[in-house]
């Protein structure tokens, strides 16, 4: 059933609202995504602060245009998706990614962050990155590593010393 003009503005609506308040931005197909994949990618966009909404490209392109974002038509092939990043700019990417290695029928097609267009390429990058978590466990061990070489290195010259002055002790007896 054809939807009406009004719900269609509605639509158009909470778009533009939804476009204007992500930081991250996917466009997907999901051309032949079995149903309960969607709803497990729904789910789990969910449970980061993200959100995935299914659209006509025409209103697709009206909501971009509304919030002064551009975007190429031939871009948008296929069946498409939008997938936003409320909170973390890189969690969708990273959810989008692991769904896409499991199930070939979802394709990341680009996106935006900030308001310029990023290609697929990024965003598979992006969601490669080890995680805020990861990085700064890194970001800790690179920093505390010198200061640890530094209290082995001045405990193995007392303990050295230590040994001298036993072997001294010991050959005076």
């Amino acid at each position: 059933m054809a939807k009406t003009k009004k719900q269609k503005e509605e639509a158009l609506k909470g778009l533009k609202e939804k476009v204007a308040k992500g930081q991250t931005l996917l466009l997907v197909d999901f051309k032949g995504l079995k149903v309960s994949d969607m709803f497990d990618l729904r789910t789990k966009l969910k449970k980061e602060g993200g959100e995935l909404k299914v659209a006509k490209k025409t209103l697709i392109k009206l909501a971009l245009k509304e919030n002064k974002l551009q975007i190429d038509d031939e871009r948008l092939e296929g069946e498409i998706a939008l997938v936003f990043g409320y909170e973390d700019e890189i969690a969708p990417a990273k959810i989008v990614y692991e769904v896409v290695r499991r199930n070939q029928s979802l394709r990341i097609l680009g996106g935006f962050s900030g308001n310029e267009f990023k290609d697929a390429d990024y965003f598979t990058t992006l969601a490669q990155l080890p995680s805020r978590e990861e990085l700064l466990g890194q970001l800790v061990g690179s920093l505390s590593a010198p200061v640890g070489n530094f209290v082995r290195a001045l405990q193995y010259n007392i303990k050295g010393l230590l040994f001298v002055f036993n072997a001294i002790k010991e050959v005076k007896q």
